[in-house]
């Protein structure tokens, strides 16, 4: 905010104007005298004007704003594009008071005004000449976040004199938002102002972590996990293939590593490392977690997870907002978890949407390290149930037969339930044997395997052959008759559309994901390594007998845990107390040094 409201009622400086007064020279316009409103014009658009130049006209200016009706429009667009932000800082103040005025009085320029001051929330370009080519580059100098700072706090004088100012300033957030192919900085300084305006803005929040979340789902899903794992294997390669001669110069340079090679992976990176930090410092207050910042921040973002997350298929990365800000408190994990299965349960929501909640609800409570087993038995047991009393409610009836159309959702909270026991069965049973299989049996999961929908015929085969493995080692379901007789019934389609003969089966007919996959952003991924439950090789070797059907099982879906991925528990990262704002300044990052104050 300005420092005083007193400058704001301040009178203009005394100049001296040879040929008249601002006043005089907007009245002989509106009378057809335009000789010295173009020269007014001229001044105004000349790049050498001083700052006491400059400083005399918006105090003239700021004067006679009644007189700057519509028909001014043109002088209007004039004084809004003068460069202020580089000037001195009496030119700073005096063109922030002009502003406050001009808004006040004319609230018709107030759509104009916000659309300046938002041009700024990005570096400024410059034209840097390379081999004789012009290169257009960010002007990332020390006086960026100083010129951001100036901005935020021209907004927040705007909204304390017009009270409309949300309304119409969301409109021009979204018009303004840099193209997704935008160099990573340019992106990141527009995400990092807009998140920073719901500090002082708090109503435009939902609408700001909305259009926030829509941009960089946009770029998540346009960076699939192939093509990222792919690049870095490439640039592996690269880098072994030059031998020793680099080695001092990587010593040098131990940020190049975390660079990534698949440049939409790097934006994206960049852009969640922005979002965890804004999440963390919303919910923290002095280092403390703030209960009721975090609920309140959970109820936006559970809103955009289901209008933006939830339906997207094949997002990688953006889904770890979640994840992440269930970490900070059981409740607000526990709330997540009964939010998706309200979804899966509910027979009005569309079957798509119910089984995407059980994609998301297997891989929330497989992943999240810091969901205890209790809860992880406690969602079982709902979870279990729920599809007993479904196969209770198809009976033997007409529909009593494996269709996915049918009963897609169904399926998918099977492959759920079935995902979760592959990753849990251990801590469930560790400690007290007894009780853990006692648990495991009180679930019935074979009169589930063995019922007319005949789950393990729709479930992805690597699921399925590890499940079976579990359950025959504890001796609570026995699956490998029912696999072989799916394996037999499975009628492979010779002769493709494409012509020519062929033989396809289709090994995913749920067309399933796993929302919570490992993370895999070089930078970001520090922040939820911690909270992530790898896939433990251990338990592959415990179930070794089922090693041959489950490599026939593999394919598109291959997750780590199919891999034989060790625990990375001695990966440790995460975000310190001010760490939005020290986004734009961390080396790591990257992008320069930028200090920026916090919210």
């Amino acid at each position: 905010m300005l420092a005083a409201d007193e400058f704001l009622k301040s009178p203009p400086r005394k100049t001296v104007r040879f040929g008249g007064t601002l006043t005089d020279i907007l009245l002989k316009y509106q009378k057809g005298e335009t000789t010295e409103f173009d020269l007014l014009k001229h001044q105004l658009l000349d790049p050498d004007l001083k700052d006491d130049q400059i400083i005399n006209w918006l105090g003239e200016f700021r004067s006679s704003v009644t007189l700057l009706t519509k028909e001014f429009e043109q002088l209007v667009s004039i004084l809004l594009r003068v460069q202020w932000l580089k000037r001195s800082q009496p030119v700073v103040e005096e063109y922030l008071a002009f502003l406050s005025n001009l808004v006040s009085a004319q609230t018709i320029y107030l759509r104009p005004c916000l659309a300046m001051i938002v041009s700024h929330f990005v570096p400024p370009r410059i034209t840097i000449q390379e081999n004789d080519v012009d290169i257009s580059d960010s002007d990332d100098d020390e006086n960026v976040t100083e010129g951001f700072d100036t901005c935020h706090r021209a907004l927040q004088t705007i909204a304390k004199y017009v009270p409309l100012t949300p309304q119409f300033l969301m409109p021009v957030l979204v018009d303004k938002f840099p193209f997704v192919n935008k160099s990573e900085r340019t992106l990141q300084c527009y995400v990092h102002n807009m998140l920073r305006i719901s500090g002082y803005i708090p109503t435009l929040r939902h609408d700001i972590l909305e259009l926030v979340i829509e941009r960089v789902l946009k770029i998540d899903v346009s960076a699939p996990r192939k093509e990222i794992e792919a690049a870095e294997e490439d640039e592996s390669e690269g880098v072994a293939e030059e031998g020793l001669f680099d080695m001092d110069e990587d010593g040098e340079n131990p940020e190049k590593n975390e660079v990534m090679a698949h440049p939409v992976a790097e934006r994206l990176d960049i852009l969640m490392i922005v979002l965890f930090s804004y999440v963390k410092d919303i919910c923290h207050v002095n280092g403390k977690l703030d209960i009721g910042n975090t609920k309140d921040l959970y109820r936006d973002l559970v809103t955009v997870f289901d209008k933006l997350i939830l339906p997207t298929h094949g997002s990688c990365h953006v889904q770890y907002i979640m994840f992440y800000l269930s970490s900070f408190k059981l409740g607000i994990a526990e709330a997540f978890v009964e939010h998706l299965w309200k979804m899966l349960r509910n027979p009005n929501t569309p079957a798509v949407i119910r089984q995407a909640a059980a994609n998301y609800t297997g891989s929330f409570l497989a992943r999240a390290k810091f969901v205890p087993v209790v809860t992880v038995k406690t969602c079982l047991d709902l979870l279990v149930n729920w599809l007993h009393v479904y196969i209770d409610n198809q009976g033997t009836g007409a529909k009593a037969f494996c269709d996915i159309t049918l009963h897609g959702p169904f399926y998918a909270a099977c492959q759920a339930a079935f995902y979760v026991i592959i990753f849990r069965h251990k801590q469930i049973v560790d400690g007290n044997l007894k009780k853990g299989l006692a648990f495991l049996q009180s679930l019935n999961l074979e009169r589930i395997v063995m019922c007319q929908l005949n789950p393990l015929k729709v479930c992805l085969p690597s699921i399925v052959n590890f499940f079976a493995a579990i359950t025959r080692k504890y001796q609570i379901a026995f699956c490998d008759t029912i696999i072989e007789r799916n394996r037999r019934q499975v009628l492979p389609v010779v002769r493709s559309s494409c012509g020519g003969d062929s033989v396809e089966t289709c090994t995913n007919p749920l067309d399933s994901y796993f929302p919570f996959d490992p993370y895999i952003l070089k930078r970001s991924k520090n922040i939820i390594n911690p909270l992530y439950q790898f896939w433990e090789e251990e338990s592959s070797e415990d179930l070794i007998e089922a090693t041959d059907s489950i490599n026939e099982g593999k394919g598109e879906e291959e997750d780590d845990f199919l891999k034989g991925e060790t625990p990375q528990n001695d990966c440790i990262g995460g975000l310190t107390s001010g760490s939005f704002d020290s986004t734009l300044q961390s080396s790591e990052n990257c992008i320069g040094s930028l200090p920026v104050p916090s919210l």
